[in-house]
């Protein structure tokens, strides 16, 4: 085990991360929240992943405004209750930043807290509209939105499947929902009506109903809105209902390596919008390796909350204060060299990067989508 997955089992990022020196000695508080627990943990470890080493990298080289960085931890298990008790505790114990959260239905209600308390929030991966929508000055987030997502898939399906029989599928939540009406809206502007829209229930294993009532609408094309855990599963079921040759498609919340462990050789052609993949770029080649030497393969949303950091302590350079609004002004008024490119923010904290491209799953990873012939 590496000495940095040593630290991440142990606790101990916290305590090294901060100051060695005398006691009293001045350090920054900041956090990440993601769900660390429950279904949907392999994102939160993309979240911790990134944010630990961001913040190692940023002590090592002596820190921040000459102070060094301690790290929080919360885990909001994507509970909307429980993503408020961590954003509370956080103010609680000082945190003048925050990296997270994961889902958009735990960061929007958190961000309530953080706007009223004063937190710089940035998430990585929280792509519901409303979340920057609520016009809070300190409210920012690095990935795309999912009315551009909808847009791109259903433009993707128009132009790749225009003859498909379409199921719309999402599991309630604030991210599934948002991102399923987005790419039904889409579609619906292009003159495609789907055949099926229909909700599922999140957490369940047996989806076989659902899988019948598509098989028997003759479905040639899924979209799903929603979680891997669920996507997965469906996937599987309709391999087992003989529904293999439909495709399916779904968003961001495919980037992880446990779709595949869910799905094996189901999940082969499995279509995803994401953001252009940050480890292709050649500025980011270094930090790629740093993270594969220390036993990490920076896949979805690893990169995303690093940069997130790193946006953050450059704009706290040029502000010479953590004071979040101050901050904030810094991030909306200038660029930012990060592990993502050159990036900056709107007025709402909206980032102005490149939005979605498609990819597909094969052999146990994801790529770019190409177009067979």
């Amino acid at each position: 085990m590496s000495k940095f997955k040593a630290l991440l089992a142990a606790g101990l990022f916290a305590a090294t991360a901060g100051v060695a020196g005398s006691a009293g000695a001045q350090e920054i508080r900041i956090a990440v929240g993601a769900p660390l627990t429950g279904q949907y943990a392999a994102f939160g470890e993309q979240l911790r992943n990134g944010a630990v080493m961001a913040v190692k990298e940023l002590n090592e080289s002596g820190g921040l405004l000459g102070q060094q960085i301690v790290l929080e931890e919360g885990d909001d298990a994507c509970d909307p209750r429980q993503a408020v008790a961590i954003a509370n505790q956080f103010a609680a114990s000082g945190v003048v930043f925050v990296a997270g959260h994961y889902c958009s239905g735990s960061s929007i209600p958190a961000s309530q807290v953080y706007n009223e308390e004063g937190i710089l929030q940035i998430t990585p991966a929280s792509t519901n509209p409303t979340f920057t929508e609520q016009g809070f000055p300190t409210i920012f987030r690095v990935c795309g939105r999912d009315d551009q997502q909808g847009q791109v898939a259903g433009a993707f399906i128009h132009e790749t499947f225009p003859d498909a029989k379409i199921a719309i599928l999402h599991d309630k939540s604030a991210y599934g929902k948002g991102l399923a009406d987005a790419t039904k809206e889409n579609l619906n502007k292009l003159g495609i009506q789907e055949a099926m829209y229909e909700a599922y229930t999140a957490g369940e294993r047996d989806y076989s109903a659902l899988v019948s009532k598509l098989k028997q609408n003759n479905i040639d094309l899924v979209y799903i809105g929603g979680y891997h855990t669920e996507a997965g599963l469906i996937v599987r079921q309709m391999a087992e209902q003989g529904m293999g040759d439909a495709r399916v498609m779904s968003g961001d919340a495919m980037v992880t390596q446990e779709f595949w462990s869910i799905t094996g050789e189901d999940g082969a052609g499995m279509l995803m919008t994401f953001s252009p993949d940050p480890k292709l770029n050649p500025t980011a080649a270094p930090t790629v390796e740093m993270f594969r030497a220390a036993g990490i393969e920076p896949e979805g949303y690893v990169l995303y909350t690093y940069g997130a950091v790193q946006a953050w302590a450059e704009a706290v350079r040029r502000a010479g204060t953590t004071d979040p609004m101050a901050v904030a002004e810094e991030l909306k008024k200038g660029n930012f060299d990060t592990v993502l490119g050159n990036i900056a923010f709107d007025a709402k904290g909206d980032v102005t990067a490149p939005g979605y491209v498609v990819y597909e799953w094969q052999d146990g990873t994801y790529s770019y989508y190409d177009q067979k012939s």
